[in-house]
């Protein structure tokens, strides 16, 4: 049985997100793309989109018709021949033509050895499991990153108010020293980073 899939939280983000910023889901969200960014069939996008399920199959399946899937939109895109195809990956891979081309063909499950190697040869993001994930997974993976760009960046923290944080500094605490100079106060958090960011190897190894 298959752990539960974080799709529909993702999905109900985005469409928060969405209607934050006066959006719909389909101006955000192209099926299409999709289905190229996680060689899914672009009709089982639209179904888990949907709040649907994809069609049950099992892992050597899903690896099979995902690496046809890359195989052919290469191939489009390069308007290169099988052949050719087939002989980068030998040459990249050290395999066979023959293996190559069932690969490339959906016909063939290769080892989690040669698994990797396709990865970095497809140049896929995610590593192997861009090829056995099941498709909400796959799905959820690419539309994560679109949630994460519509929230925008997050604050960074002040490193300076987070070094007098972890030692329990506080202006009010300083104020209170109304007697130190400012050259005392300079020196006082100049110790205080000091303690707290490491110093460069050999610096300070001088004579004692």
């Amino acid at each position: 049985m298959e752990p539960p899939t974080h799709l529909p939280e993702t999905l109900r983000r985005l469409d928060v997100l969405a209607e934050q910023q006066g959006l719909t889901r389909s101006d955000l969200l192209d099926p299409r793309e999709l289905a190229a960014g996680t060689a899914l069939p672009e009709s089982t996008v639209r179904t888990l989109l949907r709040g649907g399920a994809a069609p049950a199959d099992k892992v050597n399946d899903r690896v099979r018709a995902r690496l046809k899937t890359l195989a052919d939109a290469h191939l489009a895109r390069t308007g290169g021949r099988m052949s050719d195809l087939a002989a980068d990956i030998r040459a990249r891979l050290g395999v066979s033509d023959y293996w190559a081309r069932q690969v490339c063909a959906g016909q063939k499950v290769p080892s989690i050895e040669f698994l990797h190697g396709l990865v970095e040869f497809f140049g896929v993001e995610g590593g192997e499991a861009f090829f056995t994930a099941p498709a909400a997974d796959a799905l959820d993976r690419v539309l994560r990153p679109v949630a994460g760009k519509l929230e925008g960046p997050t604050e960074q923290p002040d490193p300076v108010r987070a070094l007098m944080d972890r030692y329990g500094v506080r202006a009010t605490d300083l104020r209170r020293h109304g007697a130190m100079t400012p050259e005392q106060l300079d020196r006082l958090l100049e110790g205080v980073i000091r303690s707290a960011v490491p110093q460069a190897a050999g610096e300070g190894d001088g004579p004692r």
